[in-house]
C-alpha cells in the first residue's frame, strides 16, 4: 500500500494469478542439504543446521538442477511472484508477525545467521521468510513487479530479485513487499535460498 512505513518507489501494488500450484521448502537450504548435494561449504558462519549462504544465484541453480533427477520434479528457485505469495500466506500486512517473534535481523542477529527454523512460522507453516537470510529468487529485475497471470519479470537485466531481509540489515528490509536484487553472480553472507518444487 501507499502508506506503508518504509515503502520504496518500486512496491507498487499489482494484481497477480498464480494458475499452477507449487512447493516451496518449509526452511531456507542449510549448510548439511548443500554439503550432501554439492560436496562442498562455501558458508562464512560455518554449522551444518544453518543456512548455506556465500552462494551465487548460479551455484543456487545449480544444486536445484542436481535435486531434480532424483526427486522427479522440477526443482528450482521460486519466481518473485511465488516467494512473495508464501511469504505473506494469506495477509496483506507489511509482515506475516511481530518482527522479532519471526526474523533474525540487526537488530536481535547478535550479527551472525541462526538455525533455520528457530522463529515463529507464517501462517502457511514456513519458517525464516523475513530475516536470517535474503533469498534467491529466479526472476531478474524490473522496477515493477510483474503483474498478470504467473509473471517472471523481465526476460533478461543485471540483477535477481533476493528478497526476505537478513540477519545484518535494518528492520525495514524485513518486509514482504521489500524488492531488494544482487549481481547474479556475487555471493554475501546474507544471502541464501530456499527450493522450489513443481510437478
Amino acid at each position: 500500500p501507499a502508506n506503508e512505513q518504509d515503502r520504496n518507489d518500486n512496491e507498487d501494488q499489482v494484481e497477480v494469478t498464480l494458475s499452477e500450484g507449487y512447493w516451496l521448502g518449509k526452511y531456507e537450504v542449510t549448510q548439511r542439504e548443500w554439503e550432501r548435494v554439492m560436496k562442498s561449504n562455501p558458508s562464512h558462519f560455518n554449522r551444518a543446521k544453518l543456512p548455506v549462504e556465500q552462494v551465487s544465484w548460479e551455484e543456487a541453480q545449480e544444486f536445484c538442477g542436481k535435486l531434480s533427477a532424483p526427486l522427479g520434479w522440477e526443482a528450482r528457485l521460486p519466481s518473485e511472484a511465488q516467494w512473495e505469495y508464501a511469504c505473506r500466506a494469506g495477509s496483506e500486512d507489511v509482515r506475516y508477525g511481530e518482527l522479532d517473534d519471526v526474523a533474525w535481523y540487526d537488530g536481535n542477529s547478535g550479527s551472525k545467521t541462526h538455525v533455520v527454523g528457530g522463529k515463529r512460522a507464517n501462517a502457511w507453516g514456513l519458517h525464516d521468510m523475513l530475516g536470517n537470510v535474503f533469498e534467491w529468487t529466479g526472476d531478474w529485475y524490473g522496477g515493477e513487479l510483474s503483474g498478470g497471470r504467473d509473471p517472471n519479470g523481465p526476460t533478461k537485466g543485471k540483477f535477481r530479485v533476493s528478497p526476505g531481509g537478513s540477519w545484518l540489515h535494518a528492520a525495514s528490509d524485513c518486509r514482504a513487499a521489500y524488492r531488494p536484487a544482487n549481481p547474479p553472480g556475487i555471493r554475501l553472507s546474507s544471502v541464501g535460498f530456499r527450493v522450489c518444487l513443481s510437478p
